[in-house]
């Protein structure tokens, strides 16, 4: 596996460059930048061309998007991306929206690993255009998270947070519900779908189950079951009951 590395500070370069050479045996890099103006010379040089580039978002000169917007505009962006960040907020919840890799400084070994492991499982994904586009308009526009990229078995899906209508996990594989009836398999913990979920109107009600509160056509209070507007019944555990309880009161206050 080929890999370039855009990282401004000369230690961090080389921390980066050891725990690869220590970790991951098959990875050879290829080429390195310190600022958009060198990168943007790398990755116009046609020996360069990498399977996998580890990119920090904050230049001396600007920000990595100025290199991936021109790259995407000249021939488009054939490599996967593995984003390296010192935030652990906005900028890794817009790596999941958008489906793209990160590793966080510093770096733990074992996270670098699993982020190389994904990239090599999935192989080489076009649309990651698109995917880089929605990563720079969540981490420019924190707040304004209306549409997120699904990496499926299938491929990427780009999806409307707002069709979603529900998520049911099964062990470690996440299916993905939409309003149209398509169904996506993703292998990702309902755990991790409910953390990025959360603000937007979904809501656990089962160790098993994410419900879009939009797509609720009933709740059946004798049952502890819902009924989503495709019929489809889902149970609420009884020990969520009594919060998911206080919620549709709190909702139902709302509306009146």
């Amino acid at each position: 596996m080929k890999v370039v590395i855009v990282e401004d500070e000369p230690q961090g370069l080389n921390n980066l460059k050891m725990l690869l050479a220590r970790n991951c045996e098959d990875v050879e890099v290829i080429g390195t930048a310190g600022d958009v103006e060198s990168a943007l010379t790398m990755f116009k040089d046609p020996d360069i061309q990498p399977d996998v580039a580890f990119l920090d978002i904050s230049l001396p000169d600007g920000l990595i998007f100025q290199v991936l917007n021109q790259l995407n505009q000249a021939e488009g962006i054939h490599f996967e991306i593995i984003f390296v960040t010192a935030y652990r907020d906005f900028a890794i919840r817009a790596c999941e929206y958008s489906s793209i890799g990160y590793i966080v400084k510093p770096i733990d070994p074992d996270e670098l690993k699993s982020a190389v492991s994904r990239v090599r499982a999935a192989g080489r994904i076009n649309r990651m255009g698109p995917r880089v586009e929605m990563f720079n308009h969540y981490y420019n526009n924190p707040n304004t998270f209306a549409k997120m990229s699904i990496s499926a078995l299938d491929g990427i899906h780009f999806v409307n947070i707002k069709d979603i209508t529900r998520l049911e996990a099964d062990d470690n594989y996440t299916y993905i519900f939409n309003n149209s009836g398509e169904k996506m398999t993703v292998a990702k913990t309902l755990k991790n779908y409910e953390q990025l979920l959360s603000g937007v109107n979904f809501y656990r009600v089962h160790k098993r189950h994410l419900i879009n509160l939009n797509f609720m056509n009933k709740f059946l209070k004798g049952e502890g079951i819902v009924i989503m507007d495709d019929t489809t019944r889902i149970e609420v555990s009884r020990r969520r009951r009594p919060a998911f309880m206080d919620l549709l009161r709190r909702l139902q206050g709302e509306l009146q």
